[in-house]
């Protein structure tokens, strides 16, 4: 068996910081060049797929998701709709932290909500145990991969990731350290509002953060 090159061994160590990339922006968070604002709703649709196949594997919702659910059971709107009033919300927390949004912000409160909604009638809905945590895998896989190629744009976080790159860029601390910070936080105020909380919410909660980081030093190898 042919031994795996050190380089590539080296582009699957997770980024502790997100790098610059042919399609990110060049002019601030508002230069709308047209490959830039591709990557972005690419990677927010990406998203939506994402949180679509976590929700239908029925093995646990991914942290904001059992937020959005919990208030759901309580007022009888949507996931999709309560992601977007919850990013708004959210916006506000980014006022004692001087994060400035941009186009991808808010990009982020609508595309997403409305990729969820409008993906989880269409993704597989498995029955099996080892079907539904290999699809709820593969929903971590994806908005990792997503969350890594919307930042990638520097045309601004979402609102929950405005937390993160905020904290990061002040504290130097991991950027996936934050995450899972931010995550696990979230997830108790959602399984206190009665969220669906399984073994999908805990390979989210202690996994994206790290994939995203490792998706994007794929990246970066990738357009070397």
């Amino acid at each position: 068996m042919p031994a795996v090159p050190p380089a590539a061994l080296r582009d699957l160590r997770p980024s502790h910081t997100i790098g610059r990339f042919p399609w990110s922006s060049t002019g601030g968070r508002w230069s709308l060049r047209p490959r830039s604002v591709a990557a972005l709703w690419s990677g927010l649709w990406i998203f939506g797929i994402g949180d679509a196949l976590l929700i239908n594997a029925r093995v646990g919702n991914t942290p904001w998701t059992v937020l959005a659910q919990g208030i759901g059971e309580r007022t009888g709107l949507s996931i999709g709709v309560l992601t977007i009033v919850i990013g708004l919300v959210v916006l506000l927390a980014w006022i004692p932290l001087g994060e400035r949004p941009g186009f991808g912000t808010v990009s982020n409160v609508i595309i997403i909500g409305v990729a969820i909604d409008t993906m989880t009638p269409i993704v597989p809905s498995p029955t099996s145990l080892g079907l539904q945590v290999l699809q709820a895998t593969a929903g971590v896989l994806v908005t990792g991969l997503a969350i890594a190629l919307y930042l990638s744009t520097h045309l601004g976080p979402g609102p929950r990731d405005g937390w993160m790159t905020a904290i990061h860029e002040r504290s130097g601390w991991p950027i996936w350290k934050v995450r899972l910070a931010i995550e696990l936080s979230v997830l108790v105020v959602g399984a206190a509002l009665g969220g669906d909380i399984g073994i999908g919410t805990a390979m989210f909660a202690l996994g994206v953060g790290y994939v995203m980081a490792v998706w994007l030093s794929v990246l970066t190898a990738l357009v070397r």
